[in-house]
């Protein structure tokens, strides 16, 4: 028999930010458990439940009990079970006994070949256990492997010192409508658990679940309590935009998770605060509402944050004066702090803060942040000149831009460093450059984010991010396995992406060199170069496979270990474009070819100069050596101009000769000025077909 299975444990309140884990680690843990058993049937189904004070998991067609099993059970290799003169030995019954099958005779044994010498088997069938044996186990080992933040001790009314996340109140293990004999953490289960704590009559809140199947409806309809994490975040969503109106509420997926996890029948109220507040750059009380409240702002159409916030209750009331009342009282100090920090910090200028960096240490093999903001500093005016950029400006920017980790706002709240050092830029009257560059040096702080709007910004942005890259690898800091704790692969992609995506014409060896040379004062550093090169190119790999480039089509172009990038996108297209074409497959393996060749003749290929039209024997070295010269300077007018489709398109005319020339010309004659000239024939032609991208790694 198959029925609907329902376990749940009911908790004191679970920490917020891991209920989601939490919920799906124990559904799939006891899923797992019974799966090994044998207890699932094929379309089985289960849901997992997640609420501040319960885990639950409901699994559809279960068995009562598992099936049997045909085993096969070593028993002893012949040698061990028979004695010298073919009967059964000690080890042998001392074996069986202990397989529980003391009775046996050697006549019930198989004798079975097993790798290069005999055993003895014996197959039996033992019968399926029950659900309740099975699931007892699941249920353990599902809860000792659940991903617990901090585990608490507690104590039981009987005196029983428990471990888990919170101290568990009830558990509940229904097979349909039947109660499983289950015990865990002290506690027995049964078929009841606890409604809502506010929301519930305190005589009434004992629900009982007449039936696994019917646990979801039970919960809502008596216990108004919404059991699905995902159904209470979805409710939460649709009712905030409900109440936003024609506002745009802000509404960051991870505070709507955690948000989910504080209640479990979440009603929406719109609260108020003072417009004076708004005088306050508005990523601060955002920020401040979000992180210490768990609140929604509100901003209008153009984006400016409004006076109206929205709250998630617990609690659904008719008259909900007092929640609004108190949840708005709560914000206010923390609106005033931020006004109070803000109004604080202009009083000062970023600059007259640069002196007080000496005193904040970057790291203790590189120096303080006063030291760091020198190498950006020089690192990017030096890029700046690079860019055709204003100098000026670019040194006032980078200089400026971690004054803001001294503000008292910043103190506050980390994540704004950058944003408010823009704010107070402006306030100082600083260039807009200057001020952008405050907060544009951070990016692109995350896959997608914007790039710098500006080349100030740019150059501080390039500056900042390879200054870390340089230092932090060269005191041995470099990423291992899934552990980088400077963000050097961020660091590298951002790098990346503004050398692409904005067709900087920078070469990655010159940016690497004028950022070493910034570390001329520190004590025994390291030159990185060739490793940091390395770990770029393989994170230029990643960001062209996501353009949807083939791994065939990246390591035509990036093999070639290109230091320019502004054009690698349009190589990578033409590429794309050569690849389609039918004469691109023969191409690429004669390519392959000739570079096979080419490698292996190093040494005759630098005796061998220019191609010698008189040494041109054969009709289809004259072929191809006239194709070649027919066809260069169309390559040439074409790379010049920028057309690399077109100039790999053009060498689609060489099929016909390239292949006649490798059917009937030797290449490795036993003369060697003839030799020597076909080699530079090659050559030639490897030089042409090699300009955009090496194609011979086209070749399948």
């Amino acid at each position: 028999m198959t029925q609907t299975l329902l376990i749940e444990l009911l908790t004191e309140e679970l920490p917020p930010k891991a209920l989601s884990k939490l919920g799906a680690a124990f559904a799939a843990g006891i899923v797992n458990g019974l799966k090994a058993r044998d207890f699932l049937e094929e379309g089985s189904v289960a849901t997992s439940y997640a609420t501040p004070r319960r885990l639950a998991v409901s699994i559809t067609h279960v068995r009562d009990t598992s099936p049997d099993k045909s085993i096969r059970e070593k028993v002893l290799p012949v040698t061990v079970a028979l004695d010298k003169e073919g009967n059964p030995s000690a080890p042998l019954a001392k074996k069986l006994a202990a397989l529980g099958f003391p009775d046996l005779q050697i006549a019930d044994l198989e004798r079975a070949q097993d790798g290069k010498a005999e055993s003895f088997f014996y197959t039996y069938t033992a019968p399926g256990a029950p659900l309740a044996t099975g699931l007892q186990a699941a249920l353990e080992e599902s809860v000792a492997r659940l991903p617990i933040p901090k585990v608490m001790s507690y104590q039981r009314p009987d005196g029983a010192t428990v471990q888990f996340v919170r101290p568990a109140h009830s558990l509940i293990a229904l097979f349909g409508d039947q109660v499983l004999p289950l015990h865990l953490l002290g506690l027995t289960a049964s078929n009841a658990t606890q409604g809502h704590r506010f929301l519930t009559a305190p005589g009434k809140r004992t629900v009982t679940v007449p039936h696994a199947d019917a646990y979801a409806d039970t919960l809502v309809q008596e216990a108004k309590v919404i059991p699905s994490f995902e159904a209470r975040k979805e409710q939460i969503r649709a009712e905030l935009l409900a109440k936003a109106g024609d506002d745009k509420v802000l509404m960051p997926e991870a505070l709507l998770e955690e948000v989910a996890s504080l209640v479990e029948w979440p009603v929406v109220y719109e609260c108020r605060f003072e417009d004076e507040f708004l005088a306050v750059p508005q990523e601060c009380l955002i920020l401040t509402m979000q992180t210490n409240q768990k609140y929604f702002a509100l901003t209008d159409a153009g984006g400016k944050l409004r006076s109206r916030f929205l709250i998630v209750s617990n609690i659904a009331t008719d008259t909900p004066q007092a929640i609004v009342g108190g949840n708005e009282r709560v914000v206010r100090p923390r609106l005033a702090d931020a006004k109070f920090f803000f109004e604080q910090d202009q009083k000062k200028t970023l600059e007259s803060r640069l002196p007080a960096l000496k005193n904040v240490v970057y790291h203790n093999k590189l120096g303080t942040q006063a030291e760091r903001s020198d190498r950006v500093t020089g690192l990017a005016t030096a890029i700046a000149r690079r860019l055709g950029a204003d100098v000026a400006l670019a040194e006032r920017g980078a200089r400026l831009s971690k004054a803001d980790l001294l503000t008292d706002m910043v103190g506050e709240f980390p994540e704004l460093q950058g944003i408010m050092g823009t704010y107070y830029a402006r306030h100082d009257g600083e260039n807009e450059e200057v001020a952008l560059a405050a907060s544009e040096h951070y990016q692109p702080r995350f896959a997608g984010d914007a790039l710098p709007s500006t080349q100030t910004g740019t150059a501080v942005a390039l500056a900042d991010k390879l200054e870390t890259l340089v230092g932090i690898w060269a005191i041995g800091l470099q990423p291992t396995g899934d552990k980088d704790p400077f963000a050097l692969r961020r660091h590298a992609l951002g790098v990346l992406r503004m050398l692409v995506e904005k067709r900087l014409p920078l070469a990655i060896s010159e940016l690497l060199a004028d950022a070493v040379a910034q570390f001329s004062t520190v004590a025994n550093f390291k030159d990185p170069t060739a490793e940091v090169t390395a770990f770029m190119l393989d994170r230029l790999r990643g960001i062209l496979r996501e353009r949807g480039f083939t791994p065939n089509e990246i390591e035509a172009v990036v093999a070639q270990n290109p230091d320019r990038l502004d054009d690698i996108v349009q190589r990578l297209e033409a590429v794309q474009a050569f690849a389609a074409l039918p004469e691109s497959s023969s191409l690429a393996a004669a390519n392959k070819r000739i570079t096979n060749i080419l490698k292996k003749n190093e040494a005759a290929l630098a005796q061998a100069g220019s191609v010698n039209p008189a040494l041109l024997q054969d009709e289809a070295e004259k072929n191809l050596a006239a194709a070649v010269a027919r066809v260069k300077p169309e390559v040439d007018a074409a790379f010049a101009r920028g057309d690399f489709t077109g100039t790999l398109k053009t060498l689609a005319q060489l099929r016909d000769d390239v292949d006649a020339f490798f059917n009937d010309v030797m290449v490795m004659a036993d003369d060697l000025a003839l030799r020597n000239n076909r080699l530079a024939l090659l050559s030639s032609l490897h030089g042409m077909m090699n300009r955009v991208a090496d194609i011979s790694k086209l070749a399948v």
